[in-house]
């Protein structure tokens, strides 16, 4: 038997229009009744692999010890693999679809101890079904793992460094200012960066300088680096190290993404307000530091799941 999990951390696309959480929940505690379920997000954009991983490993180290369940499954009915990896040495253990999803999460938290392709249906719950492994894999999985069953019992161990890497984009500091990609945008607009405040500082070359200003486009607007919402002038702009530890383009009170005209992905150049360039050197970072030039991420640092 392997260690016993009270708590299960639950991501997913699923939204909560459908019953596809309810159900889901109620899999996981017919097989463990006694997991208590967190359910971390369920507003991932449906299919977006991307937002859905680094919304895990934003929450990874303040997750609780346990079990860790995340579907954002395009692929669910291909070939695409199942997995459990186990961290910690055992104090967590994640599920989900191997594609991308969970990698920067495990990279978060130190890597993978051991994986294992759930290749063994005598965990599954019978079903006819192959569009909803949320269900019928990985819920099924989840809760036998919570009640004390060993991952190597639910199908093939597989070697952790061969798990479907994420990928994500650099932010670099170049001859006319810092290039960054919106990584993410919050509920309240605020536009998360893919630049630590070290890409800032590395830029100016002097940690206090707070005068930028952000190229949009055509637009070039200044910017000042601040440490809350209240601190930007009304209908100003602000550069703020937001709770992930990453640059974020914040507005006083009002969405920044929509004033801006900014969404996932698009491109941000940060220049220093006098026009310098910076040192005009490429910084590539990983994420759990900063982010990774576009590559794997498989830098991990220490964390709690």
């Amino acid at each position: 038997m392997g260690q016993r999990h009270d708590t299960l951390s639950f991501l997913s696309d699923y939204g909560t229009d459908d019953e596809f959480v309810g159900v889901v929940h109620s899999v996981v505690v017919s097989i463990a009744p006694h997991v208590r379920i967190v359910d971390v997000t369920h507003g991932v954009a449906s299919h977006d692999v991307r937002a859905g991983g680094l919304a895990l490993a934003r929450s990874a180290q303040y997750l609780c010890p346990g079990v860790v369940l995340a579907v954002v499954d395009p692929g669910v009915g291909t070939t695409r693999r199942g997995v459990a990896v186990e961290v910690g040495g055992g104090q967590s253990v994640l599920v989900g679809p191997d594609n991308g999803l969970l990698a920067p999460a495990v990279a978060m938290v130190g890597g993978a101890d051991r994986a294992v392709s759930l290749s063994d249906p005598a965990w599954h719950l019978p079903s006819q079904s192959t569009t909803f492994d949320g269900r019928d894999v990985f819920a099924s999985v989840a809760a036998h793992l919570a009640c004390g069953v060993d991952l190597a019992e639910l199908g093939e161990l597989i070697d952790p460094n061969g798990l479907l890497p994420a990928v994500v984009s650099a932010a670099t500091v170049e001859t006319d200012g810092l290039h960054a990609e919106v990584w993410w945008i919050d509920r309240f607009g605020n536009v998360q960066l893919n630049a630590g405040p070290e890409d800032l500082d590395d830029l100016a070359g002097d940690p206090s300088v707070d005068r930028f200003r952000v190229r949009i486009g055509d637009r070039v607007l200044p910017a000042r680096r601040v440490t809350a919402f209240d601190q930007v002038d009304p209908g100003g702009l602000g550069l703020l190290v937001d709770s992930a530890g990453l640059v974020s383009l914040v507005m006083c009170r009002t969405s920044a993404a929509a004033d801006l005209g900014l969404g996932p992905a698009d491109p941000v150049v940060v220049e220093v307000s006098d026009g310098s360039s910076g040192r005009g050197a490429t910084t590539a970072v990983s994420l759990g530091s900063r982010p990774g030039s576009t590559s794997q991420i498989d830098e991990p640092r220490g964390g709690r799941v």
